[in-house]
């Protein structure tokens, strides 16, 4: 069976997918046609239903539910994992919601947990994630919310942090960040599901089993990542959580699908 996967080129993907990407395990039977996109791309593909397979943000997983279904494994959650508003300087928090605001994607978690620290903050520009801190930098916009390893690298850049959006989300919900999931048409049967989620966790034992070393599947896709960032990298979004979403992970998705109904308002679109 050939399926189409989609997954972003960051570290914490192409560790947990590779060793079924490239066959280092059992697939039974599955082969993959992989498409490596950051993860607005991959919501937008998967509003279109382009995709048998894909990452996506928990933050588009409510536009989703008609077509695709939740896996158990391969996802992104935890605690101190969340999204960081940063800024040149220090800004006041009261004053937020009147700047311009770099954010990776309307329908991303990150989107998600900026509007439920700032409900009112409406001036917002959709930027890719990696072109963010330059935004900032260059004073296209006031601040950004930024995700993956720009945590590791804004303060080299000389940027200061406003808040940590997931520290937010953790005080405020008393749960884990759901971040990133992997979703699977729904048109495929419940066994095709599983098999695909059996192989996605056998995928992820491998490499778990093989860590610290990292393949060069990984290294070649980490736009020119330092080793130790990539490590920083999967060490912080790649978890039990990825293993299985268990009764903890269910819930902090529960959580957020209420939050979105809460905000899903059209003034705050």
């Amino acid at each position: 069976m050939k399926l189409t996967l989609g997954i972003s080129p960051c570290p914490n993907d192409t560790f947990i997918f590779e060793a079924m990407i490239n066959h280092k395990i059992d697939t039974e039977g599955i082969e993959l046609d992989v498409y490596l996109e950051d993860v607005q791309t991959l919501n937008q593909w998967a509003l279109q239903g382009k995709l048998d397979v894909t990452k996506i943000s928990y933050g588009v997983l409510p536009l989703l539910q008609k077509n695709y279904t939740l896996l158990d494994s391969g996802g992104a959650l935890g605690k101190g994992v969340g999204p960081l508003l940063i800024a040149k300087k220090q800004i006041d928090h009261s004053t937020i919601s009147s700047c311009t605001i770099a954010i990776p994607g309307e329908n991303t978690t990150a989107n998600l947990l900026f509007s439920l620290a700032f409900p009112d903050a409406k001036n917002k520009k959709y930027t890719l994630f990696s072109e963010i801190e330059n935004a900032v930098l260059n004073g296209d916009v006031d601040c950004g919310v930024i995700i993956h390893e720009n945590r590791f690298t804004y303060q080299q850049k000389g940027l200061v942090k406003l808040m940590d959006l997931g520290t937010n989300w953790e005080e405020k919900m008393n749960c884990p960040i759901p971040l990133g999931g992997i979703v699977m048409k729904n048109s495929f049967d419940e066994e095709t599901c599983e098999k695909v989620n059996r192989v996605i966790k056998r995928s992820l034992e491998y490499a778990f089993a093989h860590y610290p070393s990292l393949p060069e599947y990984v290294k070649q896709h980490s736009q020119e990542m330092e080793e130790n960032v990539m490590r920083q990298h999967i060490e912080l979004y790649v978890n039990d959580y990825s293993l299985s979403l268990g009764e903890n992970g269910r819930k902090a998705v529960s959580t957020l699908l209420e939050v979105y109904e809460r905000n899903n308002q059209p003034a705050q679109v």
